[in-house]
């Protein structure tokens, strides 16, 4: 009876927290998923959210955020590698306990569009929509490049500067190390078959921008971009455009 018990508990089905999901009606007619960045949490959405939320349009709209492996409230735990397979498969997982019948729209922010986009290239009928914000877009070339090194270390000391003990958190170093600098990002990008718009600021110096016009050249049937004064952040120059986004989006589906 003990070994059964113990074999429930430690083979749960691997799943998120759930930091947000809230419409104003009671019969919403899309569903909008948040996934956050590396070193962050739910919480990076907040203001989207709430500008969103306040929106006459978007009232018929679900709007849910979680917190990723490792990040926040979520299960964090020395046995997981916190690579795509295991975010993947707590995101599908979490999604199903969601119950919804309404159409899918993943929003990313930086690493969240990594995932997100692995996710909408295994789950082709499931989403309807990408929304990427602030995506790290490197070619392999990028990653094997000693600059692109460079460039990492500096965004780790600016980690550092509001967390010093991250740095030697699993998490953050796999995350890092197995989807951030993942070399297969950008193909998996390039062949995406979702409707994704690129969202991302003009004075963002983390993402490699001059990349975006590259991956649309070879995908623009599904990719387009906007482009904003921002940087990397979740910042309102970004969520006016998502909203722009949703609603058009809302306008196909209704």
């Amino acid at each position: 009876m003990f070994n059964f018990i113990k074999y429930k508990i430690f083979h749960k089905p691997l799943t998120l927290h759930k930091a947000h999901d809230f419409c104003a009606s009671k019969n919403p007619k899309m569903t909008v998923v948040f996934i956050h960045g590396i070193a962050s949490d739910a919480s990076s959405f907040n203001k989207a959210i709430n500008y969103l939320e306040s929106t006459n349009s978007m009232k018929d709209v679900r709007f849910v955020s979680f917190d990723l492996l490792g990040a926040g409230k979520s299960y964090r735990s020395g046995k997981l590698n916190y690579d795509y397979d295991d975010q993947i498969k707590a995101l599908e997982n979490s999604i199903k306990k969601l119950k919804s019948r309404t159409p899918l729209v993943l929003v990313g922010h930086s690493m969240g569009t990594l995932i997100a986009t692995r996710y909408a290239s295994s789950h082709k009928k499931a989403v309807k929509q990408l929304i990427l914000v602030s995506p790290p877009v490197y070619m392999e070339e990028d990653v094997k490049n000693p600059m692109f090194k460079t460039a990492l270390d500096a965004f780790r000391k600016i980690v550092a500067k509001k967390n010093s003990k991250i740095l030697k958190d699993k998490a953050f170093k796999n995350e890092m190390d197995l989807i951030v600098s993942n070399p297969k990002n950008y193909k998996v990008l390039a062949k995406i078959t979702t409707p994704t718009t690129l969202i991302y600021g003009d004075a963002d110096q983390i993402i490699a921008s001059f990349n975006i016009p590259r991956i649309i050249k070879e995908n623009p049937k599904y990719i387009c971009q906007i482009k904003t004064v921002g940087g990397h952040s979740v910042s309102r120059d970004k969520y006016v455009k998502i909203l722009d986004e949703l609603e058009e989006l809302y306008r196909e589906i209704i």
